[in-house]
């Protein structure tokens, strides 16, 4: 089997992912280009979702099924791809990114894909264009700006079916959560605030996997 290594090396957890990267389905030469893509000409492309985590969210969309998915962070497209690879024909992916400058970046890669049909994109601030949209979604993926995840999440459940889902991504915050040291980082303290009110939400059941940043999962009662 042949994968993409993504600059990853072979110490400690970097040789984990390798690994695992080895016994899972193959990334495919799009994603492997886009991924490339965004390392050359992009900053921050830690961003992107990769190999590992983007499988992980189309078995996801496969288990869930739903037919109306919100991704609010489309950074490149990668993980939008791969949440579109995940659904069932005449379901639709709505991706809000608020970063206009990304914009013909994303829509050069969806266009390149074969589940092009199935992503719409919106380029604007998800406070905003959610609410506009008027859509019960049945599957949400929450990748945008940290700072503002609290207020995310309080507009999100009001545009969740009962018994809908919210991915939240970046959740551990590479340890920072629970490290005292970033206790006046405003991303910091804004992930943990999230954390706090879904943790004590009744409305919802909670769990968290901690690969690469951590990924939590919501499910709306």
């Amino acid at each position: 089997m042949t994968i993409a290594n993504h600059g990853i090396g072979y110490t400690g957890e970097d040789a984990l992912e390798e690994y695992i990267a080895c016994h899972i389905e193959p990334e495919g030469e799009l994603l492997e280009a886009l991924y490339r893509d965004t390392n050359l000409r992009l900053l921050n492309p830690r961003m992107a979702s990769g190999h590992i985590q983007g499988r992980l969210l189309k078995m996801l969309v496969s288990m869930i099924r739903p037919q109306q998915v919100l991704e609010i962070g489309t950074f490149t497209g990668y993980a939008s791809i791969c949440i579109a690879q995940g659904l069932e024909p005449g379901a639709k992916l709505h991706t809000v990114e608020i970063n206009d400058e990304l914009e013909d970046f994303i829509r050069k890669w969806i266009s390149k894909s074969d589940v092009r049909d199935l992503i719409e994109l919106h380029i604007g601030d998800a406070m905003k264009i959610v609410p506009e949209l008027g859509i019960q979604f049945d599957m949400v993926f929450m990748d945008g700006e940290k700072r503002q995840y609290p207020d995310y999440y309080g507009m999100l459940l009001d545009y969740v079916r009962p018994g809908g889902w919210i991915l939240a991504d970046n959740t551990l915050w590479d340890g920072h959560v629970a490290d005292s040291g970033y206790d006046n980082d405003a991303q910091t303290i804004a992930i943990r605030r999230f954390n706090d009110i879904a943790a004590a939400d009744p409305r919802v059941t909670v769990a968290m996997i901690p690969i690469r940043d951590g990924i939590t999962i919501i499910r709306k009662k």
